[in-house]
């Protein structure tokens, strides 16, 4: 997930690099940046009308260029980046899709319960042609589409007895506004009641509607009170302008943000007397000011921040975002984050898609799962000052240069989706091109697999799992390895009886306690070769096998394993009774008490190096010969101790369990508890 995340963060870097690389190739082939402020003069009567389309503003009555000209300076200052937009998003001849309602839970769905939109539906009533025809509703959609305003059709044959209760017995339009200033409030619905149906028109009747919900100042003394009035509003922004009515993007965003931001219209056209307005930091016309807690903002002064619906919002959205907002970030950035899974992952492509599936899903999952217990986190009341903590240091943040910068490029890039694509791709065989690399030099065979091996190796996992139970409730510690054979799925059809048997890896094998047998007396190597000519030294038995384990156990050595004591053979059961025999010889010892041994050669094992839950034992029922002194000994959870080569042929043969008394070689046993020694007296 680091590597991921790591992999991401470098790819927003390349995306910030490149962004000013293309600002740099602009500006040597253009001679302007996308700051540079332009002059309405030097624009042509189309530039100039195209921007007071994408603003708001309306023309119709404006036939020469100076009238049009003049209405441009005073919405606002005019930027490169922002004539580049409007220019390029006329030339878009993108279709706009509007809904078609199919009855009354429909439109109450989407119109009526939107209480942060504008909806503008054409009603259609029975038996009656639409009030705007078909070109020209086309024009009406795409107009009204770029300020965020959505539009549909109402057809009364649908729905008869809706249009009845509602009044709707003739062909008209209905517009949708939030009646409150409040977030979630109720929705009116207004209809168009002119006699004129051109585009420009109705155009009109909906930004003064929309116009109407923004509180309008028009002298000094109420500018005064209401700049400083302290109400919920933490944050305001006002427009300084010699205007009629705001423009229809500054009236769509105050719909948009109803409850977060309150906007401000000072309309000062006939003032007299704008001292106060020097006092506070207005010496020009028009100004949009932010004022929040934390100081007066004035935009228009950082890269990006244009006199356009869609950097306007960005702007806002980053210094008050909804919860919404933040979830909707969070899921891009974790998709883009997984999808560096496809590139990551080496082998065959299926393998990547695979794996690709499984990180979405397992992100996504857990991205929502993470996300309620936040939201339930939210609703606490205690809470109020963590969240203007919360909201002050988003303002901090984003009214940085650095801020600025950030959401100039995803405007750019968003406006720009194949360049975004095109660079992640990019991005990403790099990534892969490094990790194939860098594999290869640590000799990793995955990096060659192709898509038949793959998915051959899938089907062994899947069946090894399907068809074997799982080996439960294991103490030692094992990473599951996939069958190794073949025919293993044919054997287990050939053999039924198979099915029920376990796999259980190996790997527990080399968590089991081993120690070296050392006795308690001293004697040198010579003595010990002359008085046991028949015994083997194991002290090097890291390095050689003992003979006789190549011996094969056969069934009934499986079913009890005998001890030789005084020259006949003893059972030695589960009990922990032990013949403490001869040290370093085979010769079998006479039978005597636990812990006794009265031939003179015999030696003392020294338990005390033994671990505490092992039983003692100085013999290896598995080969059947004596412990020697310094060879290997490896003990089972069940307590019997064997020689380490034995035991481990014993146990890698497929049979995870105790010769003697046949307990789970990969289970915990309660630990064993020795017994006091006994008297040293004879047996009567």
């Amino acid at each position: 997930m680091w590597v991921k995340l790591c992999c991401l963060l470098l790819y927003f870097l390349a995306l910030f690099v490149l962004a000013r690389v293309f600002e740099a190739v602009a500006w040597y082939e253009s001679g302007f940046l996308a700051t540079q402020l332009v002059d309405p003069v030097a624009l042509s009567f189309r530039k100039l009308r195209t921007i007071l389309e994408c603003r708001g503003l309306g023309h119709s009555g404006l036939p020469e260029k100076k009238d049009v000209r003049e209405l441009v300076e005073k919405s606002g200052d005019l930027m490169e980046g922002e004539l580049y937009s409007a220019l390029k998003e006329e030339e878009a001849s993108e279709s706009v899709s509007s809904t078609n309602f199919s009855g009354e839970m429909h439109f109450y769905e989407l119109v009526e319960d939107t209480k942060d939109g504008i909806w503008l539906v054409q009603v259609i009533a029975n038996d009656r042609s639409p009030l705007v025809g078909k070109v020209h509703w086309e024009k009406m959609v795409k107009k009204v589409s770029r300020f965020g305003i959505r539009t549909g059709t109402f057809n009364c044959s649908s729905d008869p007895r809706y249009c009845k209760r509602r009044g709707w017995l003739k062909s008209t339009l209905i517009m949708s506004v939030p009646q409150t200033s409040t977030s979630k409030g109720k929705v009116m619905l207004k209809e168009y009641s002119g006699r004129k149906v051109e585009v420009e028109h109705i155009f009109k009747w909906i930004t003064a509607h929309a116009a109407s919900r923004i509180k309008t100042i028009y002298n000094s003394e109420h500018l005064k009170e209401e700049w400083n009035k302290s109400d919920q509003y933490r944050v305001k922004i006002y427009l300084f302008a010699n205007l009629d009515q705001p423009p229809a993007f500054f009236s769509a965003l105050s719909v948009k943000f109803t409850g977060r931001v309150e906007f401000i219209f000072v309309n000062v056209e006939n003032w007299d007397n704008k001292s106060y307005m020097a006092e506070i930091g207005i010496h020009k016309t028009p100004s949009y000011i932010l004022r929040t807690p934390e100081g007066i903002y004035r935009y228009g002064n950082n890269t990006g921040e244009f006199i356009s619906l869609r950097a306007m919002d960005s702007f806002l959205r980053s210094l008050q975002p909804e919860v919404n907002d933040l979830f909707v970030l969070s899921l891009v950035l974790v998709n883009l984050m997984a999808w560096m899974d496809l590139f990551i992952t080496q082998g065959a492509t299926i393998k990547r898609f695979v794996v690709l599936i499984s990180t979405l899903g397992t992100y996504n999952s857990l991205l929502i799962i993470s996300w309620l217990p936040v939201l339930g986190f939210l609703q606490l009341p205690y809470l109020d000052s963590f969240y203007e903590y919360s909201l002050k240091l988003f303002r901090y943040s984003n009214t940085t240069t650095l801020a600025s910068w950030v959401r100039a490029d995803w405007m750019f890039y968003s406006s720009h989706p194949a360049l975004f694509l095109s660079t992640y791709l990019g991005h990403g065989l790099l990534i892969d091109y490094f990790e194939k690399k860098r594999r290869r030099n640590n000799n990793t065979d995955e990096v060659n697999a192709n898509n038949l091996e793959w998915l051959s190796s899938l089907w062994d996992w899947y069946t090894s799992y399907l068809f074997h139970p799982i080996a439960s409730f294991q103490h030692f510690p094992f990473d599951s390895d996939w069958d190794e054979d073949p025919d293993l799925f044919l054997e287990r059809l050939a053999f039924p009886d198979l099915w029920l048997h376990p796999l259980i890896p190996t790997d527990y094998i080399k968590n089991l306690p081993m120690w070296r047998f050392q006795c308690l007396g001293a004697h040198s190597d010579e003595e010990m070769l002359e008085t046991f000519p028949d015994s083997e030294s194991d002290s090097d038995s890291d390095n050689r096998e003992v003979l006789s384990s190549d011996r094969e156990v056969s069934e009934d050595d499986e079913l009890g394993v005998f001890q030789r004591c005084s020259g006949g053979e003893r059972r030695c059961g589960v009990e922990a009774r032990s013949c403490a025999g001869h040290c370093c010889h085979r010769e079998p010892c006479k039978a005597r008490p636990y812990g006794s041994c009265s031939s003179a050669g015999d030696m003392e094992p020294d338990w005390s190096a033994w671990p505490s839950d092992m039983l003692h034992c100085t013999e290896c029922v598995v080969c059947l010969e004596n412990f020697a002194k310094g060879c290997l000994l490896m003990g089972l959870p069940c307590g019997h101790v064997f020689h380490q080569n034995c035991i481990g042929m014993w146990l890698a043969g497929g049979r995870h369990c105790c010769p003697v008394c046949r307990w789970a070689s990969y289970k915990k046993k309660q630990p064993y508890t020795h017994p006091q020694p006994l008297s040293s007296e004879p047996p009567s």
